[in-house]
């Protein structure tokens, strides 16, 4: 099998280099987290004392970062990936991230010699553990083919995009509509309550007919309807708005760019801002369901 290097070991990276191992590949890991490079560790990651000592010999070296400037920082940085990492190397960066830095990243990689891509995921922590996530990937076809063998363990769905930061651009357009589809979902089961339905009623209606999603299959913010979402706990993240802010602004900041009007994801993005505001930052993005009902801090 191959040799892993794994750069952030988070939330959704931690797991993810589990199934790695569990496909029988040596990974290792750096993060700046202690406790998430021991999480990783118990899975059988080898954790790595630096990004330097991490990609030493590696096959390929997957990165899952919070921003893009931690991306900069991790690549372009003394002794990152760029600077450290042989050539023959393939590059893989799942962090969700904003498209000036996406081909930043591709255009530093080519210029050292590296095949790189961009390749995001969807599918949230869930998916991850379970190695159920969808990767867009773009880049070269070459790398995109060498890449999409080392991910397979990790994925229901791996979709080649295009070109340089093509991955990122599916991401982001995905991303918009699954926080649209979260605050419309909130809002129709407010409104169904109080109007006098059954909370499991409206949502067996509405998840089998045209008001269906994702977000409603999976997040939907009403306690004790569905067993996934984080309404059930108190909110405890499964993905939290303070992420689901960030995400959303990079729809913003690519709209603003291609002057593409996003009023309806502006809108949503206040409401995501309203919750940091309010402290709740660190809760799960489907607490804006208490912006609508008006039980925040009551």
């Amino acid at each position: 099998m191959s040799v892993v290097a794994w750069i952030g070991l988070g939330n959704m990276g931690g797991p993810m280099s589990a199934n790695m191992v569990a496909a029988g590949h040596e990974v290792r890991g750096f993060d700046l987290n202690p406790d998430a490079v021991t999480t990783a560790v118990t899975a059988g990651v080898t954790a790595a004392s630096s990004i330097s000592e991490a990609v030493a010999g590696a096959d390929v070296v997957f990165t899952m970062l919070p921003k893009g400037e931690h991306a900069r920082a991790v690549y372009f940085g003394d002794g990152g990936v760029l600077s450290t990492a042989d050539p023959a190397t393939l590059l893989v960066d799942s962090s969700t991230i904003d498209i000036e830095t996406a081909q930043a990243l591709h255009d530093a990689a080519a210029a050292a010699g590296f095949r790189f891509v961009d390749a995001p995921v969807s599918g949230g922590m869930s998916g991850a553990t379970a190695g159920s996530l969808t990767f867009m990937i773009g880049g070269r076809a070459d790398a995109v083919a060498d890449a999409t063998t080392f991910i397979e363990p990790m994925a229901a769905n791996i979709i080649p995009t295009g070109g340089a930061t093509t991955g990122q651009a599916a991401k982001i357009c995905n991303n918009l509509m699954l926080f649209i589809n979260l605050a419309a979902t909130a809002e129709g089961a407010v409104l169904a309550e109080r109007l006098g339905l059954d909370k499991q009623v409206f949502w067996d209606i509405a998840s089998v007919s045209s008001g269906d999603s994702w977000a409603l299959r999976t997040w939907y913010p009403i306690k004790d309807v569905v067993a996934t979402a984080a309404s059930n706990r108190d909110f405890a993240p499964t993905f939290t708005a303070t992420l689901a802010s960030k995400d959303i602004g990079l729809a913003i900041t690519a709209a603003r760019a291609t002057d593409t009007p996003l009023e309806i994801g502006e809108h949503v993005a206040e409401l995501f801002q309203r919750l940091i505001d309010e402290g709740e930052g660190g809760k799960d993005c489907s607490m804006i369901v208490k912006l609508v009902d008006g039980s925040l801090h009551a």
